[in-house]
């Protein structure tokens, strides 16, 4: 009868580990920018800071068993990192702003050792711990919007003054043609 029981427990185990592997999969092909990082000896405090940045830049960060990730990461831009998937690994993974997670991380990893950044995938692009550093040198989705935005109204700007310089100097002449004639007289 014991060994029933135990027969049950491992469907169930499996049924669990097959949802988290969905699950995991369906982020994963989702993710625009993906970062795999290795946390060496994080106390809770130091983790909650850095989830709490990656939860206000919308970035996840999750500690992944390596052996779920490697089946989760089948079919999709992670597949190219099966094999960093050994020893302790943080997943940060970002669905709109790719340069989020390299910006987060980078700042993160430059006063601490306890988490070294190890490769990621941008846009189905694998890059290495140094291209991870160059990419959080890069602008932002917001910065860039910013930008954009400042481009983009520059010209009715320009426009704007174009049109109000012809009645400026018709109004400078006429009052120049006052004064003279108020001294003439």
């Amino acid at each position: 009868m014991s060994a029933g029981r135990e027969g049950g427990e491992n469907a169930l185990n499996r049924t669990e580990k097959q949802a988290v592997i969905d699950q995991l999969h369906e982020k994963m092909a989702r993710a625009k920018a993906a970062i795999l990082a290795e946390p060496k000896a994080l106390d809770v405090a130091t983790v909650t800071e850095l989830r709490k940045k990656c939860r206000e830049a919308q970035v996840e960060y999750r500690i992944v068993k390596n052996t779920l990730a490697i089946r989760a990461a089948k079919g999709t831009s992670l597949e190219a990192l099966a094999d960093q998937f050994v020893g302790p690994t943080a997943l940060i993974m970002s669905y709109g702003d790719v340069v989020a997670p390299a910006k987060i991380l980078s700042e993160f990893v430059k006063d601490r050792e306890s988490l070294a950044l190890r490769t990621g995938v941008v846009e189905g692009k694998v890059i290495d711990a140094k291209g991870i550093q160059a990419l959080a040198k890069m602008p932002g989705l917001p910065e860039l919007r910013s930008k954009l935005a400042g481009i983009l109204l520059q010209p009715a700007t320009k426009l704007v003054r174009l049109i109000g310089t012809p009645g400026q100097q018709l109004a400078q002449v006429l009052g120049a043609r006052k004064d003279q004639l108020s001294k003439t007289t």
